[in-house]
């Protein structure tokens, strides 16, 4: 699971059009992919960034699309 480095989900959502900020947690590989649906979350404790939330982002060659 990723975690999106953004305060609220509210935030990410403005983010649509942008490129996606986030922090790789996997010690087996990248789990970020340019095209796709991905998994993640804001984890504050580790962040220091708002509060938690967890979201699925569909992106298309590097650019948010839609979070849910």
């Amino acid at each position: 699971m990723l975690i999106f480095l953004y305060k609220s989900k509210k935030e990410l959502k403005e983010n649509i059009g942008k490129t996606l900020k986030y922090r790789e947690t996997s010690l087996f590989g990248n789990e970020y992919e340019p095209n796709g649906e991905l998994l993640g979350s804001n984890r504050p404790h580790i962040t220091g960034l708002g509060r938690e939330f967890f979201a699925v982002v569909k992106l298309e060659n590097n650019i948010i699309k839609s979070v849910r």
